[in-house]
């Protein structure tokens, strides 16, 4: 069955610029799955890439903390495949070395590069572990001032995060 031209362009505005995933715009769209997809993929055939321009698009309309956010989400979901992988019995062990070795280096990478792309994330991320570190301490060696320090914290911790987002 053909679809209207605006049937095609409702679903890729909605992968492409709501962010919607394919499956999704087919069932908004009243279409199959299978034919989003062929649409998707005629699109690029024919030079119109939707994932290329909702990548475009993301990168656009956020701010640098977004963005790297996203790429460390990215990170974490390819590190664990790989990490799957590396569990695999059947794979030789020199694979299973040279795939550890290639996600250690990438993961110091990444660390390094998150901390110079979300300087805001990480300066909150070492607030809270110095103040968790805290806490741990008054429990341990000042018990009795415990239930006002975590009174104060409460109110401060909004304040520092209001402060470092």
């Amino acid at each position: 069955m053909a679809h209207a031209k605006d049937k095609i362009n409702e679903v890729r505005k909605r992968y492409v610029f709501d962010g919607m995933s394919l499956a999704t715009c087919a069932t908004v769209a009243g279409i199959s799955y299978a034919t989003a997809q062929r649409w998707k993929n005629t699109a690029k055939d024919n030079g119109d890439d939707w994932d290329k321009v909702r990548a475009a698009h993301t990168i656009a309309g956020s701010d640098l903390e977004d963005i790297g956010r996203q790429i460390l989400t990215d990170f974490v979901v390819q590190y664990k495949a790989t990490m799957d992988l590396i569990h695999d019995e059947h794979l030789p062990a020199a694979k299973r070395v040279e795939l550890l070795t290639g996600l250690a280096d990438s993961y110091t990478k990444a660390i390094a590069a998150n901390k110079k792309i979300m300087p805001e994330t990480n300066k909150l991320a070492v607030a809270l572990q110095v103040l968790e570190q805290f806490a741990e301490y008054i429990k341990k060696y000042k018990p009795d001032v415990l239930p006002v320090f975590m009174e104060v914290l409460e109110r401060f911790g909004e304040l520092l995060e209001k402060e470092l987002k």
